[in-house]
């Protein structure tokens, strides 16, 4: 289906290397993501974080939900009040990259805006979260980086 794009953007460039604090090999933080063009009718956001690399078809490493309609999601969202994480490789946190020894992965970053506040278990997975999110979003938008060990 397609969207009206949300235009976003982080502390590294789409494609590039994601610096190491954002990594399972340094502080293990999500970074902060500035939104340019917010639909004044956006009510939450939604954040997927996936390997696009791992043998298992987009890996995912972490799903937030509920953050707050803004136009910046701050860094360490996780640690926030009112966000909900469910299950993925970080289990009710966040995860980021952490390839194998002498592996490259790539790894996108999804964000989407609704026009709901999603009431969902914080035992859901991707696909629960996906599934609710329908007849909901209203913008998507991604940044791809990559990191190498």
């Amino acid at each position: 289906m397609d969207y009206e794009k949300l235009e976003i953007e982080t502390t590294f460039r789409d494609g590039d290397l994601i610096p190491i604090q954002y990594t399972g090999y340094g502080k293990n933080i999500s970074p902060e993501f500035r939104i340019k063009n917010l639909s004044s009718k956006a009510e939450s956001l939604v954040v997927i974080l996936e390997d696009l690399s791992h043998p298992i078809k987009d890996f995912t490493h972490w799903i937030a939900w509920n953050i707050k309609a803004e136009t910046i999601i701050p860094e360490n969202v996780g640690n926030k009040e009112n966000v909900m994480q469910g299950i993925a490789y970080g289990f009710h946190k966040y995860r980021g990259a952490k390839p194998p020894k002498g592996g490259r992965h790539n790894y996108r970053y999804t964000i989407y805006s609704l026009n709901h506040i999603l009431e969902l278990s914080p035992n859901s997975m991707k696909r629960k979260l996906l599934k609710k999110m329908e007849g909901h979003i209203l913008q998507k938008g991604a940044i791809t980086g990559y990191f190498k060990r």
